[in-house]
């Protein structure tokens, strides 16, 4: 492990720890029996059947991500989806266990297999994080606008504006983003090399590596082949979307107590985008920030104030579902393919 990642690990165990404090300091009452028997609910009725139904629905997420990663290479070469399903399920047991650097776990094992550059797949890869961002933008802006009379909670009686107000903001970020692609895909190259020139007297180094990203990204822009490709990109990222946003209703409806049953796709939305946040600081195996965000938002009398013991055991499985029950299939596929995560790990370094 490089100083550099050991340095970043603590600031996030730092970081955890406080939020962790911070969040059971005004839990001084937390009934451990309470959470154990809400939790044992899961085992009656349909509770099983649900969580099992969610776990399905992410597993296709990233056959679906397979199909979009191949809908970005057409420009460049004929990948099967019998080769790219197995990667998004390495590249996300990567994520799962390694945290953050996992992510390039899924750029450098296509790059390896399709016999491509790791500089053309990470451009993808930006690519398809703007899709990404996009499309949950999409629904939540549908889910703000549209659905807003559905939402009955006391900070919307006391700040109406504020989802109207988050809406607004993801739509700029989004035509923000979407207009800085835009602008390096028609003049990226004259960009690149007019940053080099000017930076080159301060550090050539940086100013290289800042160009270099930069004809990447551009380079990556070119594997959107025409509209028809375009419309297909942002059909699979919509579907990928609210795939995600089915299996988080099925997993809380996987809870008899009506505080979660009564949740449906549009107030889902609001729990995704917490977890979204709060994954931006987490621990590679355990998580820590996007659980402590849906639970804080799930108990927070000011949103949906479901009881504390049923808001952890939520946000618990919800990570589980959602993030490390990939792990057993992706690792049963990486040893199917001679490959190992840790040695995969420090390749990537």
């Amino acid at each position: 492990m490089t100083t550099k990642r050991i340095l970043m690990l603590l600031v996030v165990v730092a970081v955890l720890a406080v939020l962790v404090y911070f969040q059971f300091r005004t839990w001084e009452r937390f009934d451990w029996g309470t959470f154990r028997e809400v939790t044992g609910d899961l085992s009656r009725g349909r509770g099983i059947r649900h969580i099992l139904i969610a776990i399905a629905l992410i597993f296709f997420t990233y056959w679906l991500r397979a199909v979009r990663w191949k809908i970005f290479l057409k420009p460049v070469c004929r990948a099967s989806l019998r080769s790219l399903t197995p990667t998004q399920f390495i590249g996300f047991t990567g994520l799962a266990l390694l945290g953050r650097p996992g992510e390039l776990m899924r750029p450098y094992l296509i790059a390896r297999k399709e016999g491509l550059t790791m500089s053309s797949q990470m451009a993808v890869w930006t690519v398809e994080r703007i899709f990404d961002i996009g499309a949950f933008t999409v629904l939540m802006s549908i889910d703000v606008f549209a659905f807003q009379d559905r939402f009955h909670m006391h900070v919307l009686q006391t700040h109406p504006q504020i989802l109207r107000d988050a809406g607004l903001a993801l739509v700029g970020l989004v035509a923000g983003l979407s207009l800085i692609a835009m602008f390096i895909h028609w003049r990226g190259r004259t960009f690149a090399d007019w940053l080099e020139t000017k930076l080159s007297p301060l550090s050539p180094r940086i100013a290289g590596a800042l160009a270099h990203k930069i004809r990447a990204f551009r380079d990556g822009l070119n594997t959107i082949q025409d509209g028809k490709s375009f419309l297909q990109l942002a059909g699979v990222s919509l579907a990928i979307w609210f795939l995600i946003a089915l299996a988080y209703r099925y997993v809380l409806h996987a809870y008899p107590q009506p505080e979660l049953r009564q949740m449906h796709v549009p107030q889902v939305m609001l729990l995704m985008a917490s977890s979204m946040v709060g994954s931006m600081i987490q621990l590679p195996a355990i998580g820590g920030g996007s659980q402590l965000a849906v639970i804080s938002m799930l108990s927070s009398p000011e949103w949906f104030n479901v009881p504390k013991e049923l808001a952890v055991s939520a946000g618990i499985l919800l990570w589980l579902v959602t993030f490390m029950t990939v792990i057993p299939v992706g690792l049963a596929l990486s040893r199917h393919e001679h490959l190992s995560i840790s040695k995969l790990s420090k390749q990537i370094e």
